[in-house]
């Protein structure tokens, strides 16, 4: 009892709680988003929405120039430093705020092209396009600002943002999809996180007044140069793992059919779940934690926290969901779904092995291992293409999920031997 109840007062499991309050309430929340998308859009259209996601998931990244990390270790580091605390968040957030205008003309005047690209020719979103053009700026600084609050250790408040977001999102979805179907759920996609920008404003105004921060006359490049490393690591990750789902995607819709494609999705929906808590807790607990680990003993010790203190619910948790998964399906989606339970098997091995790797990875973002994380994600998200596609012709769309399982076994290994010193 003691044990647990030492357990129970530590700072990680305090914050791990609340987080787990808000990633109970974002599966509660995707059960009815998915549900309303299943019955008003089908399986065809949940494949349109994976395409979309995947192009603004790249446009995203660069409108951020993937500083999320880098925010998070540097503010971290200068937060008691007034002076250097005002060079960052005025460096950043002007940065920021440039390339996403620049990003939103793009979008709006060749909103055509890119519906064409996306979508193909038989459909016109292109109207998608510009909506996404006018989102993107406040998406962009909102996520700016929740990588400032989580530097400064205000995880709270971030995990507050997450919640309020995630009921913004519901409404917005439930909405939308009821009312115009495909093209709602693609609306709901950009017009959800532009909203976030006034709640996560409104937190960031609570640790300091930010825009008294904000001046060009702070704006410093040293600290873009610094910052460049993790735009360059968000670079392959972020718009060449877009590209590499979405080629995916449009060849398993050329080759099997876009229904296949729609119970891919749904799999990497239900995957986006249970990911999301242990993407969360090491965002916001772990990652700083590595961030001022100065030796390989202080590393280990971060490394094994993790193996010890949560990777164990990982895998009961997992467990649970392959025992579940046709209750699963039959709450979060429709009996068109019910294919969808062939997948599990081999797609929770590859989570299974993916969360394993991910508390590695998150090393190449705490210690700016730039070169290394390339080179890695690189050669990683190659055995992801390559064998998805061999196995898609030589198995069908269980081969998808089979090269995701593959991806990580390999990656996890790699990593293991790069990190030996730190690990073992």
């Amino acid at each position: 009892m003691n044990f647990l109840k030492k357990i129970m007062q530590t700072h990680l499991f305090k914050i791990t709680s609340l987080n787990s309050l808000s990633v109970v309430l974002k599966l509660g929340i995707g059960l009815i988003t998915s549900k309303v998308i299943a019955i008003f859009i089908g399986p065809s259209g949940l494949a349109l929405v994976g395409n979309f996601r995947n192009f603004v998931g790249s446009f995203e990244t660069i409108a951020t120039l993937g500083f999320q990390n880098g925010i998070v270790k540097y503010i971290a580091e200068v937060k008691e430093k007034e002076t250097e605390l005002k060079k960052y968040v005025s460096t950043v957030f002007i940065s920021v705020s440039i390339i996403s205008i620049v990003l939103s003309c793009f979008l709006f005047f060749l909103s055509d092209y890119w519906n064409e690209v996306i979508f193909g020719a038989s459909y016109a979103y292109n109207f998608v396009f510009k909506a996404f053009a006018f989102a993107l700026p406040w998406y962009s600084v909102s996520i700016i600002l929740v990588s400032i609050l989580n530097g400064l250790g205000r995880f709270k408040n971030v995990i507050y943002i997450t919640i309020i977001g995630n009921c913004i999102g519901l409404l917005v979805s439930v909405l939308f999809i009821y009312q115009y179907q495909t093209i709602g759920a693609l609306l709901a996609i950009i017009c959800t996180p532009a909203l976030l920008f006034l709640v996560s404003f409104y937190y960031i105004n609570t640790a300091f007044p930010i825009l008294h921060f904000i001046r060009f006359h702070f704006f410093d490049f040293s600290i873009i140069k610094n910052l460049s490393h993790y735009f360059l690591m968000a670079l392959v990750s972020g718009i060449a793992g877009s590209l590499v789902f979405l080629s995916i995607r449009k060849n398993l819709i050329a080759g099997i059919g876009i229904q296949e494609a729609g119970y891919w999705e749904a799999i990497t929906r239900i995957s986006s779940y249970y990911l999301l808590f242990i993407s969360s807790i090491l965002t916001l607990y772990f990652l700083p934690k590595l961030a001022v680990a100065n030796t390989n003993q202080d590393t280990k010790k971060v490394f094994w926290s993790y193996y010890k203190t949560i990777f164990p619910f990982v895998v009961i948790g997992l467990l649970i969901v392959y025992c579940s998964r046709f209750l699963i399906v039959k709450i979060l989606f429709t009996p068109a779904f019910l294919p969808v339970t062939t997948l599990f098997f081999w797609q929770l091995v590859g989570d299974l092995l993916k969360m394993a790797s991910w508390i590695l990875g998150y090393q190449f973002f705490a210690k700016k291992l730039t070169t290394a994380f390339i080179i890695t994600e690189l050669f990683s998200l190659s055995i992801t293409y390559f064998s998805s596609i061999f196995l898609i012709k030589t198995i069908g769309i269980q081969g998808v999920v089979m090269a995701h399982a593959l991806t990580y076994f390999v990656y996890l290994l790699v990593l293991s031997i790069y990190f030996r010193k730190s690990l073992f």
